[in-house]
């Protein structure tokens, strides 16, 4: 008798060693929360509590040298990734958008996914105590119909909600399709993150 793991969903983890360059781009993130109006408005209009460049700026790594340097790293990491899921791309993977995200107190994203990309992640760059954590849900969750409910203490791979506390420095990569929330915070001070996707 023999069981085999069958369409494998993977997340990507690594750090971001240099403490120059995630000061950089929090103070870079702070500057845009001030700076940038139409990110504001898009952020009050749609009650995201906090600030995010997402619908406003698209050119971050031509604007800022501190987005410059972290979109070559992350070209990197998404190229090993890439390799890893066994993606037959024939070039290196494209980043095709890169946001910055403050997100206040209990402010939470609901769930989602990045569709028209191959890959998508997370750069937490400040993680104060009680920021909420990042969760990943099985692909196949509207298709289970009568599944019973896995044992608390099941491996990753069987449970059907997959939650990672961020760090700062941490950075995860998954496949665009994933749909992935994150959950309330439970403290008061302002969780840094950039997310991006890559095509």
């Amino acid at each position: 008798m023999s069981v085999r793991s069958l369409f494998v969903t993977k997340l990507y983890e690594a750090n971001l060693e240099s403490s120059e360059l995630l000061e950089d781009l929090a103070h870079s993130i702070r500057s845009l929360a001030t700076d940038d109006a139409a990110g504001t408005r898009w952020s009050d209009e749609h009650r995201y509590p906090g600030y995010t460049s997402y619908a406003s700026l698209n050119d971050l790594p031509r604007r800022d040298p501190a987005f410059a340097d972290l979109a070559k790293i992350l070209t990197r990491h998404a190229n090993s990734f890439a390799k890893d899921c066994g993606f037959d791309l024939g070039r290196k993977p494209r980043l095709d958008s890169l946001w910055v995200n403050l997100l206040r107190g209990a402010g939470h994203h609901s769930a989602h996914i990045h569709p028209h990309s191959i890959l998508s992640g997370t750069l937490y760059v400040e993680v104060p105590q009680g920021s909420g954590a990042i969760r990943f849900e099985d692909p196949r969750l509207p298709m289970m119909m009568a599944a019973p409910k896995r044992d608390s203490d099941a491996p990753d791979e069987l449970q059907t909600f997959a939650t990672v506390e961020p760090r700062a420095g941490m950075l995860l990569l998954w496949e665009s399709w994933l749909r992935h929330e994150v959950l309330p915070g439970r403290g008061h001070g302002e969780r840094l993150s950039i997310s991006f996707n890559f095509a």
